[in-house]
This record gives C-alpha cells, sequence and structure tokens, in this order.
C-alpha cells in the first residue's frame, strides 16, 4: 500500500535528536549537573540556560508525538502481530543492549573522571525513551487498530472537524493541562523514569496517532496558523521567565510545551517536507546516534573540560566532539558491520555498507 511520505516529520525528528545533544552538552555547565549524573565543567555558563529553559518544555513530548505519528503510518502496512514484532525488533533489542553494553559506558567515564571506584551496572539511563515507546505501543495498539478499523468512521469526522479550528489543537492540550495538575511534577521538565514522564510521553504519543488519524485538516490548521501557535507560546515563555524564573505553575508550561509543538509542525510543514539525500542519511543516522551519544558526550567532556581554555570554547568543542565522534562511530562501525546493525535500530545487513535508501529505519518512523 503506498503511503504518503512525511519528509517533514523526518527532518523534525533529527533536528530534535541534534537539539537534544546541544541540550546535553549545556547541563555539563550548570551548578546543579552533578545532581542528575552528569559531569560537572568547573566553570559555569549559566546564561546557557536561558534559551534551553525555552526548549526543555518541548522537546521530549515532541519526540513522543512524532513517535506516534510514526506509528500511525507503520500500521497502514502491518498487521498487529508484525507491527509488534517490527516494534520489538527496532526498541525492544536496541534498548537491552543499550542497557548492559551502551548505557555503562558513560557511568563508566562518570567515575573515571571523579576517581571513584570502578563499577557496572545494567541501567536504562538516556534509553528509558525507548522503554515508553515500547510500553505506549504494547498498551495503545488494540485502541489504535480499532480506529484503523473504522478511519473514515465518526471518530475520524469529529477529529477532523476539530482539527479544522485553530482551537482544535489547544484541546489537546486540556489532557495535557490535567495531568500536571493532578501529578504536579517538580520541576515540570523532569520527564527521565518519573510518572509525569511516563504519562505526559503517553498523551503526547495518543494524540500524535490521532493528530495523523484526523487527516490533513489538522495540518492546514497548523500551517495556517503557526505564527498564532508560535506567538502564544512565546508570549508564555516571556511571562515564565519575567515571573517565575524558569519554573512557572505545571498549567501555564503545558500550555507552552504544546503551542511550542504545535508551532514547530507548522512551520515544518512549511518548510520541510521536501526530500533530500542529506534527508535520508540524516533520519537513518538520528536512531543510533541517540544512542550512543552520552557516553561519546562524557568523553568529549573528559577531554575536554581540564583544558586552560575560555569556556565557551569548552562548550562549542564539546559539540564539535560529540558530533564528529558520533558521525565517525555510526559511519564506520555501525553502518558498516552486519551484526552491530540490528542493535543499534538498523536493519541487518551482513557483509556491506546499506546506502541510505530508506530513512524509515527508525521507531518513529513516518512510514
Amino acid at each position: 500500500m503506498k503511503t504518503e511520505r512525511r519528509h517533514d516529520i523526518d527532518w523534525l525528528r533529527v533536528i530534535a535528536i541534534g537539539l537534544l545533544l546541544i541540550y546535553h552538552i549545556a547541563i555539563l555547565f550548570q551548578p546543579w549537573a552533578l545532581f542528575v549524573g552528569f559531569i560537572k565543567s568547573d566553570e559555569s555558563f549559566e546564561a546557557l540556560w536561558k534559551p534551553m529553559t525555552m526548549l526543555n518544555v518541548w522537546r521530549i513530548p515532541f519526540l513522543f508525538f512524532v513517535s506516534g505519528m510514526g506509528l500511525y503510518f507503520a500500521m497502514r502496512t502491518r498487521n498487529w502481530k508484525q507491527l509488534l514484532q517490527e516494534r520489538s525488533k527496532r526498541i525492544l533489542v536496541p534498548f537491552f543492549f543499550g542497557m548492559v553494553a551502551i548505557t555503562p559506558l558513560h557511568m563508566y567515564i562518570f567515575q573515571k573522571y571523579y576517581h571513584m571506584p570502578l563499577g557496572y551496572y545494567p541501567h536504562q539511563g538516556h534509553l528509558w525513551f525507548l522503554g515508553n515507546i515500547l510500553v505506549y505501543v504494547v498498551l495503545l495498539m488494540p485502541v489504535f487498530y480499532s480506529l484503523k478499523k473504522n478511519e473514515k468512521g465518526r471518530v475520524q469526522r469529529v477529529l477532523s472537524t476539530l482539527m479544522g479550528h485553530p482551537g482544535g489543537p489547544l484541546l489537546v492540550t486540556l489532557f495535557f493541562v490535567v495531568e500536571v495538575l493532578l501529578v504536579n511534577p517538580q520541576p515540570f521538565a523532569l520527564y527521565a523514569q518519573t510518572w509525569h514522564g511516563f504519562f505526559n510521553g503517553l498523551l503526547a504519543f495518543f494524540f500524535g496517532f490521532l493528530l495523523v488519524y484526523s487527516g490533513k485538516m489538522f495540518w492546514q490548521t497548523v500551517l495556517k496558523w503557526r505564527w498564532l501557535y508560535v506567538g502564544l507560546a512565546a508570549v508564555l515563555y516571556g511571562v515564565r521567565f519575567a515571573l517565575f524564573g524558569t519554573e512557572s505553575p505545571g498549567y501555564l508550561m503545558a500550555i507552552e510545551s504544546n503551542c511550542w509543538i504545535f508551532g514547530v509542525f507548522g512551520l515544518g510543514y512549511k518548510y520541510l517536507n521536501k526530500p533530500s539525500a542529506l534527508l535520508s542519511y540524516l533520519s537513518q543516522a538520528a536512531y543510533p546516534v541517540y544512542i550512543i551519544h552520552m557516553f561519546v558526550l562524557y568523553a568529549a567532556a573528559m577531554f575536554i573540560l581540564p583544558l586552560e581554555v575560555p569556556v565557551v570554547l569548552k562548550f562549542i568543542g564539546i559539540i564539535g566532539f560529540t558530533g564528529l565522534a558520533c558521525y565517525l562511530i555510526y559511519e564506520f562501525i555501525i553502518r558498516r558491520i552486519g551484526f552491530l546493525r540490528p542493535l543499534f535500530g538498523l536493519k541487518w545487513e551482513l557483509n556491506k555498507v546499506v546506502k541510505a535508501k530508506n530513512p524509515k529505519e527508525h521507531p518513529i518512523s513516518t512510514n
């Protein structure tokens, strides 16, 4: 069955992974970095955190929205057994491999940097995101397949009508407001292995699916009203920054988060929905890079932070080191060694380099 290729969603996913790397690097230069398990620079660069506080309210929910959208496209060519098998290969295998072989690496570097006793233990680390997605797939798959059987039914028509109005996407935000009122996360952007992260991600994943299921009206709405959503988000961020520092009441941050997300979807649909060879490569590389980036980042910190150079150059240097090292590891090891490919979410290919003909090799694909 032929499906529409959504290059904008792929581009936005790649951009989100890139922003995630920069966000994690920025944490190294905050005075509280040790409290969240990051290596800490002796010299703080707290000015970095001002833009990061804008990013951190929507970056993770955005990826869950995209993941739910990807599941919709995947279901169009797979029954539930095929979908579960495919998601297990693309998520479960890298998740467990990462827990035992990848995430302990950045803990090892952390221990070595601080001259701590060296020890090993498997842990989720930053891969908690993958575990959440797999749980969401299993929990929501019956609902999604039920909706799929009635794709032109009443639910789809009602959703399409709602999403045709600029307030339609904002209605979705009410569920996120209820979530923060019930869970009361402190702080809002603490998603990793928390109930807030789980329920916020569940809602984003669910509505990501529904927004695509509703049809083209959603995309036409976010395209037309993209600057409205961005403007609302910017106003809420300004209020948060001016009156509350970095943490305004949770319900305001939930609204801000979704406004950024809908604005970004509109901008992406306007400017990024076009194919390119670069997108094909980056889209395939994004998932393995996400898996390996933390231990590479910590290695960069171990070598660069002790240097006697300005803190700005340290920040730039760690970005450059992390980006280059992730590229080299992906291009010359993960992509070229057949048995490693499925461990990082890629298709199994033996004894050859796979050209990036299909950019949909990831658990949040659009096909």
